[in-house]
């Protein structure tokens, strides 16, 4: 099993990389070898959530500029493992929105390494619930998704009958998927983790987590409570010196 020591200028972060997401596991090594990421940016801070780094044009970062974008030209297919959540110290690869990303793949560069927060049973309820709402809107969506041309010509021909009848079919049919889901609110692991070391069970199953931190979460924390100004980005800026594999 790799690790790999992250130095920063606040200090070393070691994550150990999970073999069992081994296009990341490959891709994180490669670049940390080639020292992709010396002088990289994090160019993302949000207290009590996550710290970003990886996009290669905040190298040469410009003062008030606004980063993230950047990458080294290729995605990677998501490996989403059910196993792996969002605790804090997590290491999982940034990517782009459902919207214009549903296969969910990764970002060639860009990770982030989670903060979070603790919760009591109290909050981590609501949040199963939440959770499984988003669970529902998103298969609706997919629906929909799937049914756009018929909608839209049912829209042109002011069928209203029609899309009312559409309309409750794809409820029905987002029901019956959710309910066969074998994933449905959370873990007892989950919760476990969530109770006590803390993180972001929101994206758990959204994002692939492919490692996590082994020493250094000192320094993530540093990092995560660090000022920021417009766009999350830092005020002073935190950089990725160098980067071992061992």
């Amino acid at each position: 099993m790799s690790s790999v020591k992250i130095s920063t200028t606040l200090g070393d972060i070691t994550v150990r990389l999970y073999d069992e997401t081994p296009l990341h596991r490959d891709n994180f090594i490669k670049l940390a070898q080639e020292g992709f990421y010396d002088n990289v940016l994090f160019h993302r801070v949000i207290k009590d959530f996550m710290i970003q780094t990886g996009d290669p044009e905040s190298r040469n970062a410009v003062p008030g500029a606004q980063y993230g974008t950047g990458g080294p030209g290729y995605n990677i297919d998501a490996e989403i493992k059910p196993e792996f959540i969002h605790k804090r110290g997590a290491l999982a690869a940034a990517r782009q929105g459902d919207e214009v990303n549903p296969e969910r793949r990764s970002s060639g560069s860009q990770f982030y390494i989670v903060w979070g927060q603790i919760y009591n049973q109290g909050q981590l309820g609501q949040l199963a619930k939440q959770m499984d709402m988003q669970a529902q809107q998103a298969i609706f969506n997919q629906l929909v998704a799937e049914r756009r041309s018929e909608i839209m010509q049912m829209r042109r021909n002011r069928d209203q009958d029609g899309l009312m009848a559409l309309q409750n079919e794809l409820q029905a049919q987002t029901y019956a998927r959710f309910q066969s889901m074998p994933n449905k609110g959370l873990t007892d692991a989950q919760k476990e983790a969530y109770t006590t070391v803390g993180g972001t069970p929101h994206l758990d199953g959204q994002y692939t987590v492919f490692g996590e931190v082994v020493e250094g979460l000192d320094v993530v924390e540093k990092i995560q409570s660090t000022k920021t100004q417009r766009g999350d980005r830092p005020c002073e800026d935190i950089k990725i010196l160098s980067t071992q594999v061992f």
